[in-house]
């Protein structure tokens, strides 16, 4: 009796550590390959064939089916992705989660050549195991620590593999364990066994493992294993079916793919596989399998099924969108999917792009408030106000999504571009405000019938191409992450500081002369300081970039020291200055 508790216990412990090894290396697979996941999913993937190569590719890197489905399903709630990019992920995502089953296989290698004992797992891991460590704690680069981290999940992977065979090998001898195992050669039976196992784990590949453990008592025979490895690709569908909980119809549709592909594709192969047996009975259900055949069984199922149902993608969304049919009421897109989260390098970029469109609408809500001073209207005004009101309404989603992705464990580059995000999208709220400032002024002009001298048009002319072209300047440096172009972005701000003050003064001499009133000068100074704020906040969004980028000093600390020219970059700040001085010039006063 006393035998059995301790095989338990130690089942249970290689059990506890496998899983482990699974998330830690799968997760630190996904720190490395960082937010360029969505960039390769969402913009590579414009074809089913495509689509297909990079969910194989990506799942295989990051080790599981279940977080490219989910992430999937996220990418099209947010309408990243569309439902037809979709399909063909989802199909590759099922043949690049078979590479864990061929990783685990290496358990089952016999033989006494120094290359065979080198791969198998008592020596590998412990090999893999010892650079892992040394990388982990022994070097400061973030890439390094993460491969270590890789390497470490490795060996408590192998390491528990490992411990689940030698504590199932008493199960060889016993007689309910071999009845179960006879059992699960009913396929409806095995293939609901395997579906739920891998419903409550959550992982076709850690179900795959433990089949792959239990080889070991040799009760494990083809009949048996066919069916279970069937139903685990049904039960891994239970992840993105969970994740689809609450999202649009085409994130519901996606989920729903990939259940219909599993389930159309593990029917087909029953039907082939276990009709031709009836007809002519296969002779080698009742033969013991391997690790390797358990990987061969998954690998060519998988195959198998993306062959046949591949060029049938078609027919596969035609019944997601029978079983999940248009709605008429309207539904809103949900920009920053709380599934992505789940992948923090992933939202991190998301936030990323949606903090682009918020700094897109603050700069059309200044052209569009510059041009009401020009010429004012009504339907002109209520443009503004509306642009400033999605800012705020970007502002608060955002805000409340990083607070929630703060939570997560990340890269801290990633950490960094989360920090810088969060002081971002309080200046880019604050250039729509002050927008909202300039039309003010622009309806105050038409009230009181304000019109500037020809000399004061032409000098806020200049002023405001200084500022329309630093807006686009910061846009395009916050968009594409353009650390060159941030660079430019606070000599140009010290030169509209010095627009603005010359339009001061020579304004002051128009009221000296006579040519100006006061009155004008209270529009013009608001106008003035809602130009210097504007670029006062572009100088802080390029700041936070290279500070969140090159991880530099405070950001008082480093404009001091660049203007007193104590920094490399400070030769370039000069030189700018005067190309931007050079650029915008006042026509000379008269």
């Amino acid at each position: 009796m006393s035998t059995y508790i301790f095989n338990i216990i130690s089942l249970l412990g290689g059990l506890a550590l496998f899983l482990f090894g699974m998330d830690t290396m799968g997760k630190a697979l996904e720190r490395q390959a960082g937010g360029k996941l969505q960039t390769i999913l969402a913009k590579m993937s414009s074809t089913v064939i495509k689509g297909f190569l990079l969910g194989a590719a990506v799942t295989a890197v990051i080790q599981s089916s279940s977080a490219t489905t989910v992430m999937v399903v996220g990418f099209v709630n947010s309408g990243i992705m569309t439902l037809k990019q979709a399909v063909g992920v989802i199909m590759g995502s099922n043949v690049g989660t078979t590479i864990t089953s061929w990783i685990l296989s290496l358990s089952g290698l016999e033989g006494d050549s120094f290359l065979i004992k080198l791969f198998k797992p008592s020596t590998l891991a412990p090999v893999i195991g010892t650079i892992g460590i040394v990388l982990f704690m022994f070097t400061g680069k973030e890439k390094h620590k993460g491969i270590g981290t890789i390497m470490l999940g490795f060996l408590a992977l192998m390491t528990g593999m490992d411990i689940m065979g030698d504590s199932m090998e008493f199960l060889e001898h016993e007689a309910w364990f071999a009845d179960l195992m006879i059992s699960f050669t009913n396929p409806v039976i095995g293939i609901l066994f395997g579906a739920v196992l891998t419903a409550v784990i959550q992982s076709s590949s850690a179900s795959v493992g433990i089949l792959q453990g239990l080889c070991v008592t040799g009760a494990v025979t083809y009949g048996s294993a066919i069916p279970i490895i069937l139903g685990q690709n049904i039960g891994t569908c239970v992840t993105a079916m969970m994740g689809a909980i609450g999202a649009n119809r085409n994130a519901r549709r996606t989920a729903m793919v990939h259940l219909l592909f599993n389930i159309v594709g593990v029917a087909l192969f029953a039907l082939v596989f276990y009709g031709v047996g009836l007809i002519m009975p296969w002779s080698f259900l009742n033969d013991s399998v391997q690790a390797w055949d358990i990987s061969l069984i998954h690998t060519a199922f998988n195959l198998g099924a993306t062959a046949v149902l591949l060029p049938m993608n078609g027919l596969l969304v035609k019944l997601a969108y029978l079983i999940i049919p248009h709605e008429y009421t309207p539904q809103k897109e949900e920009l920053l999917d709380e599934r992505l989260l789940a992948t923090p390098a992933v939202a991190v970029q998301r936030s990323h792009e949606i903090t682009g469109r918020m700094m897109a609408a603050s700069c059309e809500a200044v052209q569009a408030a510059v041009e009401l001073t020009k010429k004012y209207s009504e339907a002109g005004m209520e443009k503004v106000l509306e642009l400033e009101n999605l800012t705020d309404q970007y502002q608060d989603a955002l805000g409340s999504y990083l607070v929630k992705l703060s939570n997560e464990e990340m890269a801290n580059a990633d950490n960094r571009i989360l920090n810088n995000l969060l002081y971002t999208i309080s200046d880019i709220e604050r250039i729509a405000d002050h927008a909202v400032n300039i039309a003010e002024a622009g309806k105050e002009m038409q009230e009181k019938n304000i019109t500037f001298s020809d000399a004061a048009k032409a000098e806020l002319a200049v002023l405001e191409q200084a500022v329309a072209d630093m807006l686009a300047k910061t846009a395009s440096a916050f968009e594409n992450t353009d650390l060159a172009k941030a660079m430019k972005i606070e000599p140009h701000e010290e030169v509209i500081d010095a627009l603005v003050r010359e339009v001061k003064s020579r304004h002051v001499r128009r009221l000296r002369d006579g040519k100006c009133t006061v009155e004008y000068g209270f529009v013009l100074d608001d106008l003035l300081t809602s130009y210097e704020r504007i670029a006062d906040h572009c100088s802080n969004i390029a700041l936070e970039m290279l500070q969140s980028a090159e991880d530099k000093m405070d950001v008082h600390e480093y404009l001091n020291a660049l203007r007193a020219g104590e920094l490399d970059e400070s030769a370039n700040y000069n030189q700018r200055i005067g190309q931007y001085t050079a650029r915008y010039q006042f026509p000379s006063e008269k």
